[in-house]
């Protein structure tokens, strides 16, 4: 294993591991102990004050065990519980009941202590998901303060600079660090560019970022099925160094950057990463290889966020790919239900930045969405809640194809994966 392919896996796998551990009680185990919290409803889904019952096991290597006691919480999800307590599981099982007059999702969760360590489990009712309406209300000059923002941007020159990475190359695909102009001069935009070697004309993907500050080795699969492919951070930093780097800004200068200048719509964090997605497609539409017709952006949580913005700010966007977005109905919070990640009025309340949350919220670009939509999630994400995303979901009124795995969290499964790779592939005439 040459050292690109070695610090690829290696990004790949710490990536993974993130998304694992952030849910790594909602289902997949490797440890000897579960706890299963399972839903009486294959589909996990209720209509409002319909009961449900939620059976709790703990097993051990597979087997039930008896006469052991959980702790269980019951409530709709983010909220404080309705119900909680403790239950001695008889026979290997006990039953926790519950329910939800208006749509939304009740989660149950269950921990047991043994010998010292904690486990937990848990599952989430959906009751009548698709009636979820947002609670972020939708600014009157929310059109015209976006089409400013790109004109003002469209005229900063994109200074394009391209540096070969002769180490990730493979034999029919190049790949280069881009480095281009943002929204304002000096302000800059970094990103793993992959396009096939072969002369001709080509579709496009943008990939956009989950949250986080970390290296991209660019998505080199897809480039080898004839796409070129942009891969983007936010951050205004080079994405090629050692991950050690982006440990010490995580955790330092960018430590809470959802929330930087929160309060001025024009300087929030997020207006430069919203801008900065529409001058990727502007540097893909720049290339001779791009076929200037087909182009596809995809992402997951921020990620998902931001593919959901791009589409809906930039109409050369032909289609869009979305897991479990974040960002979206973010004033939730403050109507008694779960917000959208990063759950900004869990705490920090005042008018102006509820205000300019409604200039950024997913909520508000997913009404204008024009474009056909994939979107794969579970009911288990504790980071973005169901809640919150199904509030972006039922609002767009373009062709939308949802793929549910109920039990999932902040995590896919390969056949999640896979529906991906098919939808993008069929979409760009692959």
């Amino acid at each position: 294993m040459n050292r690109f392919n070695f610090i690829r896996f290696l990004t790949t796998l710490c990536c993974c591991l993130f998304i694992s551990l952030a849910s790594f009680s909602q289902s997949r185990s490797t440890q000897p102990i579960q706890v299963l919290v399972s839903p009486d409803k294959p589909d996990w889904t209720y209509e409002p004050n319909q009961e449900a019952m939620f059976k709790i096991q703990v097993l051990k290597h597979q087997v039930p065990l008896t006469d052991i006691e959980i702790s269980y919480a019951v409530g709709p999800e983010k909220m404080q519980p309705t119900d909680e307590g403790k239950l001695k599981l008889k026979n290997g099982s006990g039953i926790i009941k519950g329910k939800l007059s208006d749509p939304g999702f009740l989660r149950c969760e269950a921990n047991v202590t043994i010998d010292g360590n904690t486990y937990r489990g848990i599952a989430t009712a959906g009751y009548a998901p698709l009636d979820i309406q947002p609670t972020q209300k939708l600014p009157d000059d929310f059109q015209e303060f976006w089409n400013t923002a790109k004109e003002k941007a469209a005229k900063i020159p994109m200074d394009a600079k391209l540096t070969l990475l002769p180490e990730r190359c493979t034999e029919t695909v190049d790949v280069f660090q881009v480095n281009i102009q943002n929204a304002m001069v000096g302000n800059r935009l970094y990103g793993i560019l992959a396009k096939p070697k072969k002369e001709g004309k080509y579709p496009a993907v943008l990939s956009v970022p989950g949250a986080g500050v970390r290296p991209y080795a660019g998505i080199i699969d897809l480039a080898e099925q004839g796409i070129i492919t942009l891969q983007i951070g936010i951050h205004g930093i080079p994405v090629t160094y050692e991950a050690g780097l982006y440990t010490d800004l995580g955790g330092g200068a960018l430590r809470g950057y959802p929330f930087f200048n929160l309060d001025n719509r024009d300087n929030y964090y997020y207006n430069k990463v919203y801008l900065g997605c529409v001058r990727a497609i502007d540097f893909l539409y720049s290339l001779p290889q791009f076929d200037a017709s087909n182009l596809l952006v995809w992402g997951g949580s921020q990620g998902g966020a931001l593919a959901i913005v791009t589409a809906s700010l930039d109409d050369r966007v032909k289609g869009l790919v979305a897991l479990y977005p974040a960002l979206s109905d973010l004033t939730g919070y403050l109507h008694h239900r779960a917000g959208g990640w990063p759950h900004m009025f869990k705490t920090d309340v005042t008018d102006e930045k509820i205000k300019v949350s409604s200039y950024y919220d997913v909520v508000n670009f997913a009404r204008n969405l024009k474009v056909p939509g994939f979107y794969t999630w579970g009911y288990n994400d504790d980071t973005c809640p169901p809640t919150s995303y199904y509030s972006a979901y039922n609002v767009i009124n373009a062709p939308k194809e949802l793929y549910l795995v109920q039990e999932t969290g902040h995590w896919t499964y390969p056949e999640q994966q896979q529906q991906i790779k098919e939808w993008i592939l069929k979409h760009v005439g692959k």
